[in-house]
């Protein structure tokens, strides 16, 4: 009878420690995210699953390439994966397609690889305040991005996409694009 009590709570023990486990890493250190829609393709697909690092930018602040997940500004139950293009104190122009972003008179236009069609939109404009992100998806035409409802405040970004787990097929780490 003791040796079953033993087993019973050595298995209760080991059970709890996973829960605490799996606790801890999904709040501190990174969550699986589904990627649903068009907007970053061809280098997220719907249905894409992908794990999210949420330890990072409270360790630094996000940069430019990198791809995120975060709270829509208009209603922060919904989750949205964009490209970070504009970063706090920026300027945003976007000519016939080409993003270029001025940073205290410097200019710099954006050599975009990832994406394939840069998008028949109007010319657009925006400055960014303090802890402001400006976000757009890989597909222009498609995606619904801080041209329509502006910046992303800091406080709604929730990680920085490190892995594509599914499809298998398609399995990789990601980083930031250099420009």
């Amino acid at each position: 009878m003791k040796k079953t009590l033993w087993s019973i709570f050595e298995m209760v023990e080991t059970v709890a420690i996973a829960v605490v486990a799996v606790f801890l890493v999904r709040t501190f250190l990174a969550q699986p995210f589904l990627v649903s829609g068009s907007s970053m393709e061809p280098n997220f697909n719907n249905g894409n699953y992908l794990l999210v690092d949420e330890l990072t930018y409270h360790l630094r602040a996000p940069e430019r390439g990198e791809v995120i997940v975060f709270r829509y500004p208009k209603d922060t139950s919904v989750y949205f994966i964009k490209r970070i293009i504009g970063l706090p104190g920026e300027t945003v122009s976007i000519t016939d397609g080409v993003v270029t972003v001025t940073d205290q008179g410097q200019k710099e236009v954006l050599k975009e690889p990832y994406i394939a069609d840069p998008g028949t939109f109007s010319d657009f404009k925006e400055t960014l305040g303090p802890g402001q992100y400006f976000v757009m998806g890989d597909n222009r035409n498609a995606s619904f991005d801080s041209r329509s409802w502006g910046p992303v405040p800091q406080s709604d970004i929730v990680g920085l996409v490190r892995l594509r787990l599914w499809p298998l097929n398609e399995a990789m780490a990601f980083g930031a694009p250099t420009y």
